[in-house]
């Protein structure tokens, strides 16, 4: 099947109902042999030193999976996603773009939703038939989680993995969907992992490009029971139809609709403090301001600029951070 490439989180129900196999492009890159000599060599073709190291990721990943056609967020995530559309269009690459409207108004969602149909060439009858499909996915994807911040059978850094993966379900949502089921029986059968001194860490923002957060954490005495917007990605919500589904998604709409959430999962996974993760040259830096005025728990802000382990500095920083939290306990 034809692949569709996609710049952040889409109703990928409306991919799958197209008959296309989807193709998160942040993943693609990510999870490559190389992602920060992507990032060079996006750089070496001429992409500013300035601009987000996703970004660059990107636009790489869409020409090394060979990509003809791509679904890009004009509203709702990266300002620097119009420029990118625009080189790849320069590449012959078609770009189908898609805007959440900020103030999550129904009608707008439900037309922008409706044009992405009309554009893939599906219809809304098969539509809701994916989004049926992947109900039972989706509702295992709760259940990981529960076993992550409930009864501590699974790591912070499989459940970063697991839920940010649900975002285009690894191209297969059927081999997604005996994959997770094998791996939730096997976390099932696990002895609950840390004690009553480990420190419950959430952990919010975008994915980090850093490719041992977690473990990093982990050896600090800390185990992180929230992934914010990995969770979102998952969609976590029960709704009656894919409009409700995506008005419901936090991460492309205003920070006050992500604070509300932070708080409530915050008081029921009794976290001990959040990382906020931003990324270096991104506009959501300044929304750390506002979460911290309104979250009411020990934050520390991270900021990550290209792929690789955590940087000494930052280590230092997440150390003490767990330190001070531990006192705190």
């Amino acid at each position: 099947m034809q692949k569709t490439g996609f710049t952040t989180t889409v109703p990928v129900e409306v991919i799958l109902a197209a008959g296309r196999t989807p193709l998160d492009l942040n993943n693609a890159f990510i999870t490559s042999a190389d992602p920060s000599g992507m990032v060079d060599r996006a750089e070496a073709e001429g992409l500013p030193r300035t601009t987000c190291g996703w970004i660059k990721g990107l636009y790489l990943a869409a020409r090394e999976a060979g990509l003809s056609e791509v679904v890009a967020v004009t509203q709702g995530d990266c300002s620097n996603t119009h420029a990118l559309m625009e080189l790849w269009q320069t590449e012959g690459v078609l770009t189908v773009p898609f805007a959440y409207p900020y103030d999550r108004d129904a009608d707008l969602l439900r037309l922008q939703i409706r044009k992405l149909m009309d554009a893939l060439g599906t219809t809304e009858e098969a539509t809701d038939n994916a989004l049926q499909r992947l109900k039972p996915i989706r509702d295992g994807l709760r259940r990981l989680d529960e076993l992550t911040w409930r009864e501590g059978k699974v790591s912070g850094g499989e459940n970063h993995l697991w839920l940010v993966s649900s975002s285009d379900f690894n191209g297969d949502p059927d081999r997604f969907e005996t994959e997770l089921g094998g791996f939730i029986t096997e976390a099932e059968r696990r002895e609950p992992n840390g004690d009553a001194d480990t420190v419950r860490l959430g952990f919010i923002g975008v994915p980090p490009i850093f490719g041992d957060l977690y473990e990093t954490l982990e050896s600090a005495g800390a185990s992180v029971v929230f992934n914010e917007t990995q969770r979102q990605f998952s969609m976590p919500y029960d709704t009656a139809d894919i409009y409700g589904q995506y008005a419901r998604y936090t991460y492309p709409y205003d920070v006050f609709g992500r604070i509300a959430d932070i708080k409530e999962q915050a008081a029921l996974r009794r976290l001990d403090g959040i990382i906020h993760y931003c990324q270096s040259f991104c506009f959501r830096a300044i929304e750390d301001l506002i979460i911290r005025r309104a979250v009411g728990l020990p934050i520390l802000t991270l900021e990550g600029d290209r792929p690789g382990p955590v940087d000494a500095r930052s280590r230092i920083r997440l150390e003490g951070f767990v330190e001070m939290l531990k006192g705190r306990k």
